[in-house]
């Protein structure tokens, strides 16, 4: 299923979007990508998604990836005697580790780890930023605090700690099980929360065992000012701009996004723009005039995905939410503003044999009459950065690897296409000829652009380009010789 536009569309699933019919539906109407969410559902729910996502790639011949989203450590207080609490600002309030009911003066914080890191000056954020505390005084069990901005605390509500490095590993004992669950099950991206450090990427690559390709979920200060030790370290990368903004002002993560995300186009991975996208239509059949912006902003910027989270999971329209996605690609791309701002915002490639390559076939394919760039690609390499160049043409990823296939769908511009062994270069042109056509990209009397890396299947090797007319009469030459 050829797409008309390049930008990604990851839908997540959940309750409102559970059978294969819905499924199916939100393929059709634009998701490129499904979302596994392991904080929702348990492997019974996530095993029968996968088989239902597996089943509409099989009947819509159609690369399909799944991304499973590992929850991480979730920091929560403890319950209360009453159920709740209303914190006044410039109040005493204490956390700690007794596991006493709380009051309005204290309520356990059942993590040591938090209080091993905590300093005086420091804050804590409580129910999403809801409610912020100041750190007074602090011991191994302890933290006096005074409400800084008060309101209502309730039973096992969320912490965040923006001030401090906390010494918590990004995988929870919860998240190596999923970890191992959905590696065996056949996913093809694992997003990695409470990422803080290059070594947290590390750990899960190490236990995946190349099984998934890693996605690093920035949603820490910490995170953002390890970034590119993180990015080098990532397979690629999603900006969780929710978490972002409850830890930093929130004026801070428009420009944070943008810097983010022209890294990973210099760095020739996909980036994923995510959180409160279309939120309003988790009730609404119609998104608000600055979603829409929004999501056209992200574009703009030249991400390779943008995201739906409860939106398809749990409300009321998921797929016109996918459609509105959708839609809003198509305009924004079609708008001559967009290249102009894709093409200024292009950082010159390495100085590598495969980045000249891939450099000189986006040139010629903007400056000549050709329909598309055709790259054979084994291990995505290839493929990458062709899609770093974000030409003006299609581009098609030809691979022999289904797998292959599946994680190319998270990268702008790709057509990822399965194709037979190829051992010749002459072979690899005939199947981009075919390819071009059956994606009716390029005609008879056309030309495309053919990269490839030879010996084939040496990942990346790209060091060859040819242009090539698809007229029958070169399919049924080289297929002779």
């Amino acid at each position: 299923m050829r797409r008309h536009r390049n930008v990604k569309i990851v839908a997540t699933l959940g309750p409102a979007s559970d059978d294969y019919e819905m499924i199916r539906a939100l393929h059709e109407a634009g998701a490129d990508v499904f979302r596994l969410n392991m904080s929702h559902g348990d492997h019974s729910e996530i095993r029968k998604r996968h088989e239902i996502i597996r089943k509409v790639e099989k009947d819509l011949d159609s690369p399909i990836a799944i991304l499973a989203d590992l929850q991480g450590p979730k920091l929560r207080v403890g319950v209360f005697k009453n159920g709740e609490e209303e914190l006044v600002e410039g109040a005493a309030f204490r956390l700690d580790l007794d596991d006493a009911e709380g009051d309005v003066n204290r309520v356990t914080l059942p993590h040591k780890e938090i209080f091993d890191a905590l300093k005086p000056g420091a804050h804590l954020l409580v129910n999403d930023g809801k409610i912020k505390l100041r750190v007074k005084d602090c011991g191994a069990t302890f933290a006096d605090c005074e409400v800084v901005v008060g309101g209502t605390i309730s039973n096992r509500k969320g912490v965040n700690v923006p001030d401090v490095t906390l010494p918590l590993a990004a995988l929870s004992p919860k998240d190596r099980k999923d970890l191992e669950f959905v590696c065996d099950l056949g996913v093809d991206w694992l997003a990695l929360s409470f990422v803080q450090r290059r070594a947290d990427v590390e750990e899960a690559r190490e236990l995946a065992k190349g099984r998934a390709a890693i996605l690093s979920k920035i949603e820490k200060p910490n995170a953002v000012k390890a970034f590119d030790e993180i990015l080098a370290a990532s397979d690629g990368i999603m900006v969780a701009r929710g978490d972002l903004g409850v830890e930093l002002p929130v004026q801070n993560v428009p420009p944070i996004q943008k810097q983010l995300v022209r890294k990973c186009r210099a760095a020739a991975k996909p980036v994923i723009v995510a959180t409160q996208m279309l939120e309003s239509m988790i009730d609404s059949p119609m998104p608000t005039r600055a979603e829409v912006s929004d999501v056209a902003t992200a574009i703009y910027e030249g991400s390779d995905a943008i995201m739906l989270s409860a939106e398809s999971a749990a409300g009321s329209y998921p797929i016109e939410a996918v459609a509105t996605m959708n839609n809003v690609a198509y305009e924004v791309e079609a708008d001559p503003t967009y290249t102009d701002i894709i093409e200024a915002s292009r950082k010159s490639a390495g100085m590598t044999v495969a980045d000249g390559i891939v450099s000189a076939a986006r040139e010629i394919a903007e400056k000549t009459d050709v329909k598309a760039i055709c790259c054979f690609s084994q291990s995505g390499t290839t493929a990458l950065l062709v899609s770093r160049e974000r030409p003006r043409v299609p581009i098609i990823a030809l691979t022999t690897q289904i797998e292959t296939a599946r994680r190319l769908c998270l990268s702008w511009g790709m057509n990822c296409v399965l194709t037979g062994q190829v051992d010749r270069f002459k072979d690899a042109v005939v199947a981009a000829v075919r390819a071009a056509k059956a994606q009716q990209l390029a005609g008879e009397d056309d030309m495309i652009v053919v990269t490839a890396g030879v010996p084939f299947n040496t990942p990346g090797s790209t060091n060859i380009l040819r242009v090539a007319p698809c007229s029958e009469s070169l399919i049924f030459a080289a297929a002779s010789e």
